[in-house]
């Protein structure tokens, strides 16, 4: 069971320590688990792992029943969990709080919600669903404009803004890399606000000094994760001994037990 500090209140609060939260992203019980036990206090999950690992598209809200198997899985563990929701699975905002209130009755204490750079007021009605549904859920609004769209400025900050007013509790902008835009974003906003690391943008600790206040890894950890694995065959097929460090069979196994050990 999650102990009791575990709460949804104790993940808004580490959204206002003077550290960024780091929050890893994992794709099932196994990376989940692991992940917790390196000490991260809260997990992410990554819609395009979930997609990709089933099979299917991501942001096509083809995994809505693969999401809520997962969240049901994981959030009775203790550590706090936050579920990607792409773009809550649906384009009525009733349909979205009534997931929101699905997922928090699963043990979530966070959910994420992109706009994919539709309608702002549509997406606005999903972050007050959610919230009315489910209002101890954070709710994490993203929008597109780095990622999917042309990175406006003015464009970025208004759809952010309408969504703070709208009630989310944080705001995420993936695809922004830009310090200056970054630390001018912060100044502006009333809530958090959540980027996404990339190896090639800033570090961690430059973020932290920009003010940032949530780092997700995305699905980052995923495809490395693949990335490893072929650099495993290319070696082994090379004759030469796989370099990087492999979790033994028991320590792999331990990560399915309903009281499993993590490494």
């Amino acid at each position: 069971m999650r102990p009791p500090s575990a709460t949804p209140s104790s993940f808004s609060t580490l959204h206002h320590a003077e550290t960024p939260l780091l929050l890893p992203n994992a794709w099932d019980h196994a990376s989940a688990v692991a992940l917790a036990g390196q000490g991260f206090p809260a997990i992410g999950t990554t819609s395009l792992a979930v997609a990709s690992a089933a099979g299917l598209p991501d942001g096509a809200a083809a995994t809505r029943d693969g999401t809520m198997k997962l969240a049901l899985l994981l959030g009775s563990q203790p550590f706090l969990l936050s579920v990607d929701a792409e773009n809550g699975f649906s384009e009525d905002p009733d349909e979205v709080g009534e997931f929101a209130r699905q997922l928090a009755a699963a043990g979530a204490v966070g959910i994420n919600l992109e706009d994919g750079m539709g309608a702002v007021d549509r997406h606005a009605a999903k972050i007050t669903a959610a919230k009315s549904a489910a209002p101890q859920l954070f709710v994490n609004a993203r929008t597109d404009t780095y990622w999917l769209g042309g990175h406006d400025e003015a464009e970025t900050f208004s759809r952010l803004d309408a969504y703070q007013q709208a009630g989310a509790d944080g705001v995420f902008v993936p695809g922004l890399a830009d310090g200056r835009r970054i630390a001018a974003l912060v100044a502006r906003l009333d809530v958090p606000l959540n980027i996404l690391y990339s190896p090639s943008g800033p570090t961690v600790s430059h973020l932290a000094d920009l003010g940032v206040s949530r780092i997700s890894l995305g699905s980052f950890l995923y495809r490395r994760a693949l990335g490893a694995a072929l650099e495993a065959m290319d070696e082994i097929s090379q004759g030469r001994r796989p370099s990087g460090r492999t979790p033994t069979y028991e320590e792999t196994l331990s990560l399915g037990a309903p009281d499993a050990a993590v490494f």
